[in-house]
């Protein structure tokens, strides 16, 4: 027997007593298989005789046999209790689709840092008004005004969960400071960081510049509006390019689409599809565009680990990878600016055609409820739609460019004609 498995064999405790209801965990942590399920009941190191693991999983005996998820207990509720609770309640809704994938790591994120920050073991009617100032001011250090407001969103989320939930007796007090930015914070950032957009002559030399799927991709952006997210998950089903058409809910509002595409991007379309290599899993089979590798061009998931059981969050963005290597060799890197940007440029441009309706159609912007006109509103005319489209093809390739004329019919779309 090698010396590190003799060491490791060592150094793996007995059980305190001959009837101890839980094992040592090669990961050094007191557990037990339920249902085909392992469960932990925390640490050895911190726990040595058991005692304390014992009475967490004599509380939560019956709920694991019956297969029901345990409650946790009021009393003394650690961090790491709450954040699993609140995880789980978020993993049910990521199941039902009610969330993203993307917002499911976002919040397992800041439940890490929380954890890092506070300590997992915390009770939670430990903490105080100086323990989130810390953890506003550590996030500051690395973040910019619009991600902090977001991180400080998300903290406020898990703990409100806390109470609504019943797991917390009553509303955690943040302090006076442990506030999103104001507005007047944001708008000098912006200032500072100059247009999140691009020059017309800018996206011309990016265009000049990116191979076939990533020029049909920068395309779709300022012709469509669409997003990174947009792209990755586009199916073939929401194109038409016979009739110059793409139907598209927005994944991130459910907010209808339909937009005329310009005869560039219709070509450009149709080479991304001839070039598409194989996908390798069944769940891509509708996507335009997979990578070289066989893989969607991003992913947002929350992956299982193996044996501990915990979800464990992983994001990708090969749009913002590759496009970042172009800007980066045509030397039009700056802050904040990236493949998103040409979303913010299409909402700049189309609205100097003056049709604000028909530029947030196309965008897929959820209207505010105060905004009674879109609950009354039931269609956009084909003609709106294009005259936003034409107006931004005008400004990127000039006067004398040929924009593009989709068929007229009455919903906009119908099948998709992609050559797949």
């Amino acid at each position: 027997m090698p010396k590190s498995t003799r060491k490791k064999a060592a150094e793996k405790p007995s059980k305190p007593r001959e009837d101890f209801p839980l094992y040592a965990h090669k990961r050094g942590y007191w557990a037990k298989k339920v249902r085909q399920k392992l469960h932990y009941f925390g640490k050895i190191a911190d726990d040595p005789k058991g005692e304390k693991a014992v009475k967490s999983w004599l509380d939560q005996k019956d709920g694991l046999l019956a297969g029901r998820t345990p409650r946790v207990r009021l009393e003394g509720l650690t961090l790491r209790d709450l954040a699993n609770a609140f995880m789980l309640a978020k993993k049910s809704l990521l199941e039902a689709e009610e969330i993203t994938p993307r917002t499911f790591s976002e919040l397992y994120a800041t439940c890490q840092r929380l954890g890092k920050s506070f300590g997992m073991s915390r009770f939670i009617d430990d903490l105080a008004v100086d323990d989130f100032e810390s953890l506003r001011r550590s996030v500051a250090k690395i973040w910019g005004p619009v991600r902090l407001g977001n991180e400080i969103q998300r903290v406020r989320s898990v703990f409100k969960y806390g109470y609504d939930a019943g797991l917390i007796p009553q509303p955690v007090r943040f302090g006076p400071t442990f506030k999103k930015p104001t507005r007047k914070v944001l708008r000098l950032n912006r200032a500072k960081s100059g247009p999140k957009m691009f020059e017309a002559s800018e996206i011309r030399s990016i265009l000049n510049k990116c191979g076939p799927v990533l020029k049909t991709m920068v395309f779709l952006a300022i012709n469509s509006g669409l997003g990174n997210s947009d792209i990755v998950n586009l199916p073939f089903s929401a194109i038409n390019l016979e009739r110059g058409w793409l139907q598209y809910p927005r994944p991130k509002t459910g907010i209808d689409r339909r937009v005329p595409l310009w005869p560039e991007t219709i070509a450009a379309l149709q080479e991304a599809i001839n070039r598409r290599p194989k996908h390798k899993s069944s769940d891509d089979t509708d996507l335009i565009f997979i990578t070289k590798y066989g893989h969607r061009w991003g992913k947002a998931e929350a992956i299982q680990d193996i044996d501990t059981g915990k979800l464990i969050s992983k994001q990708d963005d090969a749009i913002y990878k590759e496009f970042t290597k172009v800007l980066k060799e045509l030397k039009l890197t700056r802050r904040g600016r990236g493949f998103y940007a040409l979303r913010h440029t299409f909402e700049t441009i189309g609205g100097d055609a003056r049709d604000q309706v028909a530029v947030n159609y196309i965008m897929g912007h959820a209207p505010p409820d105060s905004d009674m006109a879109s609950v009354y509103r039931e269609r956009i005319s084909d003609e709106r739609l294009k005259a936003v489209v034409d107006h931004v093809h005008q400004w990127l390739f000039g006067a004398d460019a040929k924009t593009a004329k989709p068929e007229k019919t009455s919903d906009g779309g119908g099948t998709a004609t992609t050559g797949k």
